[in-house]
């Protein structure tokens, strides 16, 4: 399972910069609105320290970590929705992904215009989420249109979603996020074919100065966005693009120097990762041998059988057994499948077993 990511803004708030870090690449960000024309779209590995320490220690032609899709839409400005800046074909681009990273400007630079002639977070954000709204009344009202051909056919699925439908598309039109309609979840699971933007999981990634990171001090600026995140029961996080970029583009030692110098444990990347993999709900598990050291994306709850299934269908049908050792037991016995057998810590589960975050498996698959 890859985890698609798009990445959404006002112009000049740091999204190239932050892509660069993502992405490990080098695209030059530019001071001026809708520099980025085209989205800029990568597929990156995701770091995993687990992967890592596996192949060290045993014989294997290689690694695979899961990977990451990154979408960075172009900067948006008010208007978008209806076209401005050439934003409504930008904001299509994000319908189709998993979860949205907002990134909001929190520094001050009197070298980057920002769009708005002044730094202010939270009418930053308020200005793309009524974007985004917007974008999704457009979405709801056409399949009002078609739904309601079908109403008039008296088709009973049609005439269910009706009602649903029509209080979305008034709270759409009042500019309310519907996160603030209190959905439940059948209603959120009725509306899912629709891909509505506004009802992706959102991080809201502050993009903070160099002078905030070392002080290791919220600003201003972050502050109200934890707040207006909280409030909103959303997901924040600060992170400075500047620095993430730079440490990006270095070698692993240097790297690691580099992570000490700013009073670092890691790249912040990562804890935008694992952010964005709770949100989606999903977890890891791994498989190890003379092939390759792998990880896998699942979503939480998943059963055996199920995650079998993720290597290759045929898994699923099947599937006999799993042979589940946890990584940290795994760890303990020197990363050796025999010492943990030995240990009693290598458990052979059935279909209804649950996989747990960084379980190390080997199933067994019938002819």
């Amino acid at each position: 399972m890859t985890l698609k990511t798009g990445m959404v803004g006002l112009t000049n708030v740091g999204k190239t910069t932050i892509f660069n870090a993502i992405t490990a690449s080098d695209i030059e960000p530019s001071n001026y609105t809708f520099a980025t024309i085209d989205p800029n779209k990568a597929v990156v590995n995701v770091p995993d320290s687990r992967v890592d320490e596996i192949f060290a220690n045993i014989e294997s032609d290689k690694k695979v970590y899961s990977t990451l899709d990154v979408v960075d839409i172009a900067g948006l400005i008010r208007g978008a929705s209806s076209g401005e800046g050439l934003g409504n074909k930008f904001l299509s681009d994000i319908k189709q992904v998993d979860a949205v990273l907002h990134i909001v400007r929190c520094f001050d630079d009197d070298n980057i215009v920002h769009v708005d002639n002044s730094v202010n977070p939270i009418r930053d954000i308020e200005t793309i989420e009524t974007e985004l709204i917007i974008k999704d009344l457009e979405t709801v009202t056409k399949r009002i249109e078609k739904n309601t051909k079908l109403v008039r056919a008296r088709d009973k699925e049609a005439m269910a979603k009706e009602p649903l439908y029509n209080k979305l598309k008034e709270s759409l039109e009042e500019i309310v996020h519907p996160r603030d309609l209190n959905l439940s979840e059948d209603e959120i699971t009725a509306l899912y074919d629709l891909n509505l933007i506004t009802l992706k999981p959102q991080i809201l990634v502050c993009n903070i100065s160099e002078e905030e990171l070392l002080a290791k001090t919220p600003s201003e600026y972050t502050l109200k966005v934890m707040e207006y995140a909280k409030s909103k029961n959303c997901v924040s996080l600060p992170i400075c693009g500047k620095v993430e970029a730079e440490i990006a583009q270095l070698e692993d030692e240097e790297k690691v120097e580099f992570i000490k110098e700013y009073g670092l444990t890691e790249p912040g990347l990562n804890a935008l990762l694992r952010t964005a993999y709770n949100l989606l709900g999903l977890i890891t598990f791994l498989t190890e041998g003379e092939i390759e050291v792998r990880a896998w994306n699942i979503k939480k709850g998943t059963l055996s059988p199920q995650a079998a299934g993720v290597i290759h269908t045929d898994f699923e049908k099947k599937f006999i057994k799993a042979e589940v050792i946890s990584y940290s037991d795994f760890k303990d016995c020197g990363f050796k499948r025999s010492e943990a057998k030995k240990r009693g810590l290598a458990r052979l589960e059935g279909k209804t077993y649950e996989i747990k975050d960084g379980d190390v498996i080997i199933f067994r698959i019938g002819q």
